[in-house]
């Protein structure tokens, strides 16, 4: 499970919006100089981002918050948005360049890029409908894991 510290912005309902923000490794890297990453989080800063997570605890704005995700969630979000789109992409693409002759186009690139912009078109219509689907669904969103405690304040577990 991969967790960050964030404090809730806003609630709505079980849906809770928590800002964090963006940092980088770099600091504690020996490369940084040389680093095209730590140039980049140099420009962009440590910049708030505002989250939305899923909660089933009480909160109030204002709480200190760790939450997470699971590994696999990240691993196959980031396969969905990258992955599919790119992938139907290409096989439009190799199916114009492959069947253009065949069927409907005698120009082969035209075939392609057609079948091609088709393929990633396809791609992001399924990403949206994949989207919505798991919007809401545990395991592949945010989620509260526990409140922080507060300066004075004692952890009870």
């Amino acid at each position: 499970m991969l967790e960050e510290t964030a404090q809730v912005v806003r609630i709505n309902g079980n849906e809770v919006w928590v800002e964090t923000q963006r940092r980088s490794s770099c600091s504690s890297c020996s490369a940084e100089k040389g680093c095209g990453t730590a140039t980049l989080s140099k420009v962009l800063g440590n910049r708030r981002n505002v989250v939305r997570v899923l909660s089933a605890m009480p909160l109030r704005v204002g709480d200190q918050v760790v939450i997470g995700i699971r590994e696999q969630a990240l691993v196959r979000g980031s396969l969905a948005v990258y992955a599919v789109p790119i992938l139907l992409l290409l096989l439009g693409g190799l199916i114009g360049e492959l069947g253009a002759e065949q069927f409907i186009w005698e120009n082969a690139e035209f075939a392609s890029v057609t079948l091609g912009i088709s393929g990633l078109i396809a791609g992001l219509v399924w990403l949206k409908r994949f989207t919505r689907r798991i919007r809401n669904d545990p395991n592949f969103q945010p989620v509260v894991l526990r409140r922080q405690a507060s300066a004075g304040m004692i952890a009870i577990e």
